[in-house]
């Protein structure tokens, strides 16, 4: 059963966000995303191997019914994906990442809710957006050859730039040196600069530091601790703390045990000003922002 949208998702106001006004619109292929309250994105993993749950909604059924939940749970936005990233992990071929993502998009985009997909491969950003995608997420920033011309070509959609460091198989192997920051902030500028320049409007772009993406735990929770540095950039801040490593390393606790640290640095990232928080764990997440909410309306 669909879940009806939010007022405050649905289509509305259409012109450009200029940079300055407080990031209130992310202007998607079918919504304009009113971002004056923070927003959750739920992951949609339609993997065999990915770091928290791959294989659990591997087939198109079973993904579908857990983005009719992650909707039930409160989320804003889905974040379908069909090839893992975790350190470590190794390229899908294209055919096999379209025949997991498709059929879930084209099935996802009736449930009345922004659609997100997490790809850098530019044939699945065409095809994603033929059938009715809203948000190209891509851990690569549209480095790929090609991408970057397939978001500029679509007239409205959202694009996320992520920073990575190195590729999925060595990032790990081999972390960021010197001053994280300014080495993230500088890359994200210049790849939106670069949308920008290919007639991009600035209103359809998100950035995300990539917490974990080549990075050590002290530089991801230095990204978290100067957070409001990048927000200088003019553009909505995406972050994705969900069950990451560092979160293990910060506290001692499995995988499968990151639930409470998952949903803390959720909150501390949106009380440090992200717009947008990318989760597994959907219900426990939108009861801690409402917490948060409430707290910011008594004072």
């Amino acid at each position: 059963m669909p879940c009806p949208l939010p007022q405050s998702l649905r289509s509305q106001r259409r012109g450009a966000r200029p940079l300055t006004d407080g990031f209130m619109i992310w202007q998607t292929a079918r919504f304009s995303i009113d971002l004056t309250r923070p927003r959750v994105m739920g992951i949609v993993n339609v993997t065999p191997d990915s770091f928290s749950d791959g294989g659990r909604h591997g087939s198109t059924a079973t993904a579908l019914q857990h983005c009719e939940q992650l909707l039930k749970d409160g989320a804003d936005i889905l974040d379908i994906g069909g090839e893992s990233t975790r350190p470590g992990s190794t390229a899908v071929p294209l055919e096999q990442e379209l025949a997991r993502v498709l059929p879930v998009v084209r099935a996802a985009v009736s449930l009345g809710a922004p659609v997100s997909v997490d790809t850098c491969k530019p044939e699945v950003m065409q095809a994603v957006l033929d059938v009715g995608a809203d948000i190209v997420n891509d851990i690569r920033a549209l480095r790929q050859p090609g991408a970057a011309a397939v978001v500029a070509a679509h007239p409205r959609c959202g694009v996320c730039l992520m920073h990575m460091h190195r590729d999925p198989q060595t990032m790990q192997l081999a972390p960021m040196h010197g001053d994280v920051l300014s080495q993230v902030r500088s890359f994200l500028e210049m790849a939106a600069h670069d949308l920008l320049a290919l007639g991009v409007a600035n209103h359809r772009i998100v950035v995300d530091p990539g917490i974990g993406f080549g990075k050590t735990p002290e530089q991801n929770f230095a990204l978290l601790a100067k957070q409001p540095a990048l927000l200088a950039m003019g553009y909505p801040l995406l972050v994705g703390w969900s069950r990451k490593s560092s979160l293990g390393a910060a506290t001692g606790l499995a995988l499968e045990q990151r639930l409470v640290p998952s949903v803390t640095a959720a909150v501390l990232a949106v009380e440090r000003g992200a717009s947008v928080v990318r989760v597994h764990d959907v219900r426990e997440t939108v009861a801690a922002l409402a917490v948060w909410a409430a707290l910011q309306q008594a004072g």
